[in-house]
């Protein structure tokens, strides 16, 4: 089974009419299954929400699009991977380990921990940040869109 690791930015992607949004979706097509880690769920509601807020959507709207997530990870289309002891550990020794000249939110120190623990070799985002940091946990960052 090909499975292929997507941030929240990527997967928003799939099922919110966003710039880059085609491209994201014919990288999709290539693979049986779409992971992301646990918190990512939260990150793709508050794309929502941020979108009700900045009057882009209706509350309704976000609501649906939140379904249809629901409804793809059902069907198998999306795999969430946990927050174990060894993930949260491996991404607080970035900060630990780390000289300081990477800029890196905790959310997306997640990604790469999770991505990296549960064996991914690469990880898809239109993320700068977490592409950069991406090689200082074993990962290949990529962004697919132009």
């Amino acid at each position: 089974m090909m499975a292929a690791y997507f941030d929240a930015s990527y997967l928003a992607k799939l099922h919110w009419d966003e710039p880059g949004s085609g491209a994201v979706w014919e990288l999709s097509r290539r693979f049986d299954t779409l992971a992301c880690c646990r918190h990512g769920r939260v990150e793709f509601v508050s794309v929502g929400y941020r979108k009700v807020r900045e009057k882009k959507a209706d509350p309704l709207l976000a609501r649906e699009v939140f379904h249809q997530l629901c409804d793809d990870t059902e069907a198998g289309g999306i795999r969430w991977l946990g927050l174990d002891s060894q993930v949260m550990e491996q991404a607080e020794h970035f900060y630990l380990d780390a000289g300081g000249d990477t800029l890196l939110r905790a959310a997306d120190s997640l990604h790469l921990a999770c991505a990296a623990h549960h064996g991914f070799r690469e990880i898809y985002s239109n993320d700068r940040h977490l592409l950069a940091a991406a090689p200082l946990f074993g990962l290949r960052g990529i962004n697919v869109i132009s």
